[in-house]
């Protein structure tokens, strides 16, 4: 998980970067950043497994909270 400030720009006008992801076994199966990939993906966006799923981006810290959610979800088989 990172996470810094940056200066708020037409590509992150909140201020902040980030990038969480969970690894196993070499193969993603979530990520969350704002990176745009190009994919056609909103700057804010979700990794689950191959799909991208837009995210809406409230605040640092409820963007932890639903990345821990999500994982949990994963754990559960509930998000597959």
């Amino acid at each position: 998980m990172r996470a810094w400030r940056v200066p708020p720009s037409s590509s992150c006008p909140e201020g902040i970067s980030y990038s969480f992801a969970c690894i196993r076994n070499g193969k993603r199966l979530l990520g969350y950043d704002n990176e745009n990939h190009g994919s056609g993906a909103s700057n804010h966006h979700k990794h689950i497994r191959d799909r991208i799923v837009p995210y809406a981006f409230i605040d640092e810290w409820v963007l932890c909270e639903d990345f821990a959610n999500d994982l949990d979800k994963i754990r559960r088989g509930t998000i597959k």
